[in-house]
């Protein structure tokens, strides 16, 4: 500082010379004077570079910890959160850093019934989004979160808090990038949920196997019943008539899922790849219908066909005396009689196996 009240002193010193007209030599003030001003002009110039050296080491330090924050809590963090990590950021201080953080595609803004939420974003995600306004990456998010299964233009106006129309557009626009689809459900004919591009809808959604756009296929399901039943009544026959003990008989004319699984692939009857849980749905509507039985024996780890050490065993059966009349209705065997009413998605009014039966 004694270095810089000498030179103002000197400053001083030749401007009041020129002014009387003391000075004999006006070219060394000149130059005397021209040293002065560019000293000092770098002396501004080299404390507005450490404010603003300190300022972008601030921010670097606000960035990484809003950052580590987010790594610390992956589903959001809030402004609360925030604050009580930095008690001496200032409100428009932590503002700015999330505003930045925002507009690099570095956050996502989300909102839940605490208020808004901050979460990092995925890398390609932000490739993806790149050029797309706050409004447009938030249901996009939303979207995403819903994974395979979907969500519903009304749930994401609930969860975005933004206008329908807003919503639509929106929509329209993903969709025309093909960031996202809309597929009909089995649930709600009418209703569309929307998913990510490149995901496969979840069988909840589609009705997996048995369904052909939203139709049920029920000639494929009666198809498989009697494919299944058959292989597995041959298997019965064949053990009957090996001339060994009953206990081996019995044991014999078991079949794992994956043995009717195999054999039905064989057959080629189906146009779409059935899984073994299409097949052992298959299953248990025979055993619904007193054809077949199940039992669960334990199995080693890694054996084909068991799951945590256990094994699903199925033979085909001849009932010992005919089901009874309500049995033979659907509502005897439905597995979701509990959920059926009048008024509700499920209900006698509009159930195409009572409408069948009745036709019968």
């Amino acid at each position: 500082m004694d270095g810089w009240r000498s030179h103002d002193t000197v400053l001083q010193r030749c401007v009041h010379k020129l002014d009387i007209g003391q000075s004999n030599d006006r070219q060394t003030v000149d130059i005397s004077l021209l040293w002065l001003w560019l000293l000092l002009t770098c002396r501004a110039a080299i404390l507005k570079a450490v404010q603003l050296f300190v300022v972008f080491f601030f921010f670097i330090f606000v960035y990484h910890r809003i950052r580590e924050l987010c790594q610390q809590f992956p589903h959001g963090i809030t402004d609360q959160v925030i604050q009580n990590d930095m008690p001496h950021l200032e409100p428009q201080q932590r503002a700015a850093a999330i505003n930045k953080l925002l507009s690099l595609g570095q956050l996502d803004l989300l909102r839940n019934s605490s208020g808004l939420l901050y979460r990092m974003k995925d890398a390609q995600s932000a490739s993806k989004m790149k050029g797309s306004d706050n409004q447009e990456k938030l249901v996009y998010q939303i979207i995403e979160d819903a994974g395979n299964k979907g969500i519903w233009s009304r749930d994401i106006r609930f969860k975005s808090n933004l206008p329908l129309t807003e919503i639509n557009k929106i929509l329209k626009n993903l969709e025309s990038k093909k960031l996202i689809k809309a597929v009909k459900s089995v649930a709600a004919s009418k209703k569309k949920v929307y998913m990510l591009y490149n995901l496969q809808p979840d069988r909840s959604v589609t009705g997996g196997a048995w369904y052909s756009d939203q139709d049920f296929e029920s000639e494929f399901v009666e198809v498989l019943n009697q494919q299944c039943f058959k292989f597995l009544q041959t298997k019965a026959d064949m053990s009957r008539d090996s001339k060994q003990s009953p206990m081996v008989q019995r044991n014999s004319s078991f079949a794992t899922s994956h043995e009717v699984w195999k054999y039905i692939c064989e057959l080629g009857i189906s146009k779409v790849d059935l899984s073994m849980d299409d097949i052992e749905t298959i299953l248990n509507t025979l055993i619904y219908d007193g054809k077949v039985e199940m039992t669960v024996i334990a199995a080693k780890e890694g054996t084909v066909g068991s799951v945590d050490g256990q094994m699903k065993l199925y033979r085909g059966v001849n009932p010992v005396i005919q089901p009874t009349g309500l049995v033979k209705t659907p509502c005897g065997l439905c597995p979701v009689f509990d959920d059926c009413h009048e008024g509700g998605e499920i209900s006698p009014s509009n159930c195409i196996y009572m409408t069948e039966w009745l036709d019968f």
